[in-house]
């Protein structure tokens, strides 16, 4: 796999929530970080996506954004 996105997250899907058209799939990328992504039901068919399958976050954004508690 080739892709301009550097930002590569190697994980394991633990779970996937389908609605009618999306449908959000977390992905455990160890040390207790789950990254959550809602992508389109369409597409989790396509990659035959599976809880306990091995995927990847790919993160290409332009902006990051840092909060702090009040």
């Amino acid at each position: 796999m080739k892709v301009s996105a550097r930002n590569q997250l190697k994980g394991k899907i633990v779970n996937i929530s389908e609605g009618a058209v999306n449908s959000i799939v977390s992905l455990d990328i160890g040390g207790g970080n789950i990254i959550v992504s809602t992508i389109s039901k369409s597409a989790v068919e396509d990659l035959q996506l599976q809880i306990g399958s091995d995927a990847y976050a790919l993160i290409k954004a332009t902006s990051v954004m840092i909060g702090i508690e009040d």
